[in-house]
């Protein structure tokens, strides 16, 4: 079974978990502090359901492969702060040629390149890499390790299914309009005919 393939020296279970829960963890401090700072309920995943997997895919990024250092905190930092902000202009760019948009914008902040990068969040993915290491990645494992294996692989499975679907969905309705008309017409037909039936 996958969930028993090795992952950079863990099990893909416990790598997947901690993936999901970085991403949903994510999720609730963005959208609790957007919510705060534009006074209203904000939901900062691109789709409906509660996760932003670029945490998962950040914190696991900047753990793995700064794990070799994690026993000096200010070279942490630095290398933190430049891994992070590498990241975040990757995925900017990738979003930029998939959406045509960035969901976020620095223009407004000191010493920022474009809007994409700035010095205050690069600064800030620095103090984030050494509290991942201090405490954060503890916090994590102990909260997968309190889930039965099973229940985990359960629960793990659903989140994923049901993220693969949300994300689909939302990717549907942001490029519908560039989507052939050949697979307009085919997605028309079988709505029809499910409402005939």
């Amino acid at each position: 079974m996958w969930w028993n393939k090795v992952i950079f020296g863990w099990s893909a279970y416990h790598v997947v978990l901690w993936f999901l829960t970085y991403s949903i963890l994510g999720w609730i401090v963005e959208s609790i502090y957007m919510s705060i700072c534009n006074r209203k309920i904000t939901n900062r995943g691109f789709t409906k359901g509660p996760m932003c997997p670029i945490y998962g895919f950040g914190a696991l990024t900047v753990f793995f492969l700064l794990r070799p250092y994690s026993d000096n905190p200010v070279r942490l930092f630095f290398m933190g702060m430049f891994l992070a902000t590498a990241l975040e202009f990757i995925t900017a760019r990738i979003m930029q040629r998939i959406f045509g948009e960035i969901w976020w914008d620095y223009r407004e902040k000191p010493f920022n390149y474009r809007g994409i990068i700035c010095l205050e969040s690069s600064v800030a993915w620095g103090f984030y890499t050494v509290g991942l290491f201090l405490f954060l990645h503890n916090l994590v494992v102990n909260m997968v390790d309190c889930v039965p294996l099973l229940a985990g692989k359960i629960i793990g499975s659903i989140i994923l299914v049901l993220y693969m679907i949300d994300f689909m969905i939302a990717m549907y309705r942001e490029k519908k309009d560039d989507l052939p008309d050949r697979v307009t017409e085919w997605r028309d037909n079988l709505l029809e005919r499910f409402t005939r039936e």
